[in-house]
C-alpha cells in the first residue's frame, strides 16, 4: 500500500493523468497535508518470521534445503506485512503455511520486501533474491509509485524487466497488481479519487506488461477492494493505511490459489521446476 509520502506526489500524478486547474491544485495540496497529518509516519519496522514451515503447521524452523520449496517475498509494505499484529499474521507466513499444507511439502520463507519501496527500488531486492534463486517468489509493489516521476508505462515496464530476471533464473512469477487506493479512507475526496485513478491505471499497465512476458498477474483491486470498502474497521491496522492481520489473511486467501496453481503447473512440466510469485502494491 502507498505510504504517507505518496500523498506528497498525488498532485503530480493528478496532473499527469488529466491536468489540474490552479484552484483544484490548491484544494488537493491542502487535502494532502491534512491526510498526512491523520495518517502519520509509521514508526515500527514490519515483523519478520522467515524460516522453514512444515505441513503439520510447525515453524518457523531453521532453514533446511532438502525437499523444501523456497518461497521469496519481494516488494513494499504490503509484501512485508506492515500493520500485522504478530509474526503469525504476516502475509508471507500465512502463505508459507498454507502452501506447505496444500503442497504437502516444507516451504522455506525468505522476505526481501522493504516498506515504502517503489518499482524503481525493486532491482536490489531481486539482486538479493537471485543470490540463491527461489522456487517461488511473491512481490507486491506499485502503490508507492505515485511518488515517482516515471510515467505509468515506464513503471510497468520496470516491473516486467525485474520479473523477467526472476524468470530467466528459472523462477515462475505471479504478480498481484497495484491495489485501488480508494480504500484508504484517511485520504479525503477528491484526492482519494485521484489516487484511485492512478492506482487502477498502473494496475492495468502492469497486467499488460506482464501478459507480454507470460507472467501470472492477480488483480488485488478487483478481488480485495469490495471487502476493504465494506469492512474498513475490521481489515485495517491502527494507521488506517495498511491492513491488519485479518486484512492480510484475506489477501493471502486470494493469492494462495494462483500460487499453488503455478507451482503445480511448473512441477507438471519440469518435475522440480522453480516457481516465483510476484505481488505488486
Amino acid at each position: 500500500m502507498a505510504g504517507a509520502r505518496a500523498l506528497k506526489a498525488l498532485m503530480f500524478a493528478a496532473g499527469s493523468i488529466g491536468g489540474l486547474s490552479g484552484a483544484a491544485y490548491g484544494l488537493l495540496t491542502g487535502q494532502s497535508k491534512r491526510a498526512r497529518t491523520i495518517i502519520g509516519v509509521p514508526r515500527d519496522l514490519p515483523l519478520n518470521a522467515d524460516g522453514q514451515y512444515l505441513p503439520d503447521g510447525s515453524g518457523p524452523l531453521p532453514p533446511v534445503r532438502g525437499d523444501a520449496l523456497s518461497f521469496a517475498v519481494l516488494g513494499d509494505s504490503l509484501a512485508a506485512g506492515l500493520g500485522a499484529e504478530s509474526p503469525e499474521r504476516l502475509p508471507g507466513v500465512l502463505l508459507a503455511k498454507s502452501l506447505s499444507d496444500e503442497l504437502a511439502r516444507p516451504v522455506r520463507l525468505v522476505t526481501h520486501a522493504i516498506s515504502g519501496s517503489r518499482t524503481v527500488e525493486l532491482e536490489p531486492q531481486v539482486d538479493r533474491a537471485l543470490i540463491d534463486p527461489p522456487d517461488l517468489a511473491l512481490v507486491i509493489i506499485g502503490g508507492n509509485d505515485v511518488t515517482s516521476r516515471l510515467s505509468i508505462g515506464a513503471s510497468a515496464a520496470l516491473l516486467a524487466g525485474q520479473v523477467e530476471r526472476l524468470m530467466a533464473a528459472g523462477t515462475t512469477v505471479v504478480v498481484g497488481t497495484c491495489p485501488d487506493l480508494a480504500i484508504i479512507q484517511p485520504i479525503p475526496q477528491p484526492l482519494r479519487t485521484v489516487a484511485s485513478r492512478y492506482g487502477l491505471s498502473l494496475a492495468r499497465a502492469q497486467r499488460r506488461a506482464l501478459d507480454k512476458i507470460g507472467a501470472r498477474a492477480v488483480s488485488i483491486a478487483a478481488l480485495l477492494s469490495p471487502e476493504f470498502l465494506a469492512r474498513p474497521h475490521e481489515l485495517f491496522s491502527a494507521d488506517r493505511f495498511h491492513p491488519n492481520g485479518a486484512g492480510y489473511e484475506l489477501a493471502a486467501n486470494v493469492l494462495l490459489a494462483p500460487l499453488c496453481d503455478v507451482v503445480r503447473r511448473a512441477q507438471g512440466l519440469t518435475g522440480v521446476g522453480r516457481v516465483a510469485s510476484v505481488v505488486v502494491s
